[in-house]
């Protein structure tokens, strides 16, 4: 079981996108930024702990960095992890 502290760590923050938001509505999943050593294991306790809610299903990707340009600096975006929480029936988390 993960620490309460542990948890606030693992869910930075919730990703609000448009495709995010129709996915709420079609399949009550609920997309967050996640450290990229959390696992699916450590996610779905963190929800359950913060949010007492009941987690059906856990999907994740890593974002892959993109090439960057400011001038002649060349860069890349940081690399980051999404979790996609798909929430048991009558369970929902307000985010706003």
């Amino acid at each position: 079981m993960t620490s309460l502290t542990r948890a606030y760590e693992i869910l930075k923050k919730p990703v609000i996108t448009e495709k995010g938001s129709d996915d709420t509505a079609t399949r009550n999943a609920y997309h967050f930024r996640v450290p990229v050593d959390a696992n699916k294991v450590e996610i779905r306790q963190a929800v359950e702990k913060l949010f007492k809610v009941k987690v059906r299903k856990v999907n994740t990707l890593r974002v892959t960095p993109k090439a960057r340009r400011r001038g002649w600096v060349a860069g890349q975006t940081p690399e980051w992890k999404k979790a996609m929480v798909v929430l048991a029936e009558g369970n929902a988390i307000d985010l706003l």
